[in-house]
């Protein structure tokens, strides 16, 4: 059971809900325990992002999705001449279009982690493509048409994706509010604690698969009194 309560954003123990990104005061439960937010700085087509999201679905096996509140947020510039999306993405259009599909994925389908991560497998210059999107959809089990990612991408027949392009610019708006400028940032609980750029850096507390889990059981710890979790 998946609970979404709203209360004032007094802790760092609060862990935002995928559906509400934007909004810091929505707290994610699932039975009554509070899932720690971890947020990654990317952009789709970005070699760092493909490095960090590859370590954390390695994260995600050991810490188990009763911890973890994950998201993925974009990194882009906001340019109201750019026709197509509103937004400049380093990478090219293609990638502002890989962007939009990860977040239409991610706000109707539980399965957007995965197909996130088919993608990357097809390489990053794919990502984005439509017939890259269908084909990952089918094989995660997405169902492009009846799920609402298709319509939301503006992949549905209609060449029209506002619903999605709204999503990126939430998502990058929410990144600037979070000081994210590099692809590929990592926040545990709102708090960057490692960077991706060419190599690791700013990892005070590590960059390993190990650490990362370890900083997200202690967070999970804090969070909800001593609850072993999934130790």
């Amino acid at each position: 059971m998946h609970l979404f309560l709203t209360i004032p954003f007094l802790s760092a123990a609060a862990a935002l809900s995928p559906r509400f990104y934007q909004d810091a005061t929505q707290v994610a439960l699932q039975d009554g325990v509070i899932k720690v937010p971890v947020e990654l700085g990317v952009m789709s087509r970005c070699p760092d992002a493909l490095i960090c999201e590859a370590v954390f679905s390695e994260v995600l096996k050991q810490v188990g999705p009763s911890k973890v509140d994950l998201k993925l947020v974009y990194v882009a510039e906001l340019n109201s001449t750019e026709p197509d999306f509103g937004v400049t993405c380093m990478h090219g259009p293609g990638e502002c279009a890989g962007n939009v599909q990860q977040l239409c994925a991610a706000r109707y389908s539980s399965k957007w982690w995965d197909f996130v991560r088919c993608q990357n497998d097809q390489g990053r210059f794919q990502v984005g493509l439509p017939d890259v999107a269908f084909e990952c959809a089918k094989e995660v089990g997405i169902d492009w048409e009846t799920s609402g990612v298709g319509n939301c991408a503006g992949l549905d027949g209609s060449g029209k994706a506002s619903e999605g392009v709204d999503l990126l610019r939430k998502s990058l708006l929410r990144g600037k509010a979070l000081g994210i400028k590099k692809s590929c940032t990592v926040l545990i609980n709102h708090e960057k604690v490692c960077v991706h750029d060419g190599s690791w850096q700013e990892c005070e507390g590590g960059h390993d698969v190990d650490d990362f889990v370890k900083q997200i059981n202690h967070e999970y710890e804090r969070a909800n009194g001593g609850s072993s979790g999934w130790y």
